[in-house]
């Protein structure tokens, strides 16, 4: 399938719409809060986190359609996989990690809610206006999945562009914990080189790079909170293995000409072809298969 005869058909599915009416602009929102230390810190340490990046009634509406995502209500198979796929499934009939890249193609409006609107508000505040919106992304670790996601710098993956600002924001919709699978990182990692990264098993997408779990830093969240991190600082997360589920959602920003250069390039993280584009043959998720 190529790429035009799969944007053709999401665009032509019934998809779930959602009304933000009454949700904060990024502007009224960003004046409840004190930024005043933000870009110092962010260009200190590489990351930080953002409490109630959204309120309980915005929250419950994020839940409402990642679940149907997940539950494949809402059908996103192309742009679904397991990026825990090189070791064998931990709980039947569900991924060790799921990834469902795009969100924003199935929902729509999702684009135009709280936490993608905020999130570049929120990297404007710290990189200048020119940053802009690049794509977004579900990670799920359903419980007693126990699969890490390895150390690795999301740079990794991504194209050697020249102009290095990139923010990923991770928003966590259940309480983040390091026995569920929370966010760590390692303090000043941006400043450094880009370190060796591998494939965690000969023909697997997933990267890691050599780290030290004394290096890390762990940032429980409560629901509706989200991390920030450089796309050069080292992160991991452990596995879930509690018996709750591990929703996050990932928006990345990084500056508009970047952005741009990427597209013009011929990569969109996936967005035009699905994850078989990303991930070569037999590497893309059939939804139910174990």
């Amino acid at each position: 399938m190529n790429s035009i005869t799969i944007l053709k058909e999401i665009v032509n599915m019934v998809r779930t719409t959602v009304n933000w009416e009454n949700s904060l602009s990024p502007e009224e929102w960003l004046k409840t809060r004190n930024t005043s230390d933000w870009k110092t810190k962010f260009e200190e340490e590489g990351y930080m986190k953002i409490k109630d990046i959204l309120n309980n009634v915005e929250l419950e509406t994020y839940r409402n359609i990642y679940d149907q995502l997940l539950s494949g209500e809402i059908d996103a198979a192309t742009h679904r996989h397991d990026l825990g796929n090189h070791l064998d499934r931990k709980v039947k009939n569900t991924e060790n990690i799921c990834q469902i890249m795009w969100p924003s193609l199935f929902v729509e409006n999702l684009l135009q809610g709280p936490y993608h609107r905020r999130a570049i508000k929120c990297a404007q505040v710290i990189f200048g206006e020119d940053m802009e919106f690049d794509f977004d992304m579900m990670i799920s670790k359903a419980p007693h999945t126990d699969t890490i996601m390895p150390w690795h710098q999301d740079e990794s993956y991504w194209p050697n562009l020249p102009d290095k600002r990139a923010i990923s924001f991770w928003l966590s919709l259940d309480n983040a914990t390091e026995d569920n699978g929370c966010m760590q990182f390692v303090p000043g990692s941006h400043k450094k080189p880009l370190r060796s990264h591998q494939p965690v098993q000969l023909g697997h997408h997933t990267l890691s790079c050599d780290a030290n779990e004394d290096e890390f830093v762990a940032v429980p969240l409560p629901p509706g909170s989200c991390t920030l991190h450089h796309g050069r600082t080292i992160h991991y997360t452990r596995g879930n293995s509690t018996s709750h589920p591990r929703r996050a959602m990932t928006v990345v920003v990084r500056p508009r000409e970047m952005v741009k250069l990427e597209r013009e390039s011929g990569f969109d993280h996936g967005k035009s072809q699905g994850v078989g584009k990303i991930l070569g043959v037999g590497q893309g998720h059939e939804h139910g298969k174990s």
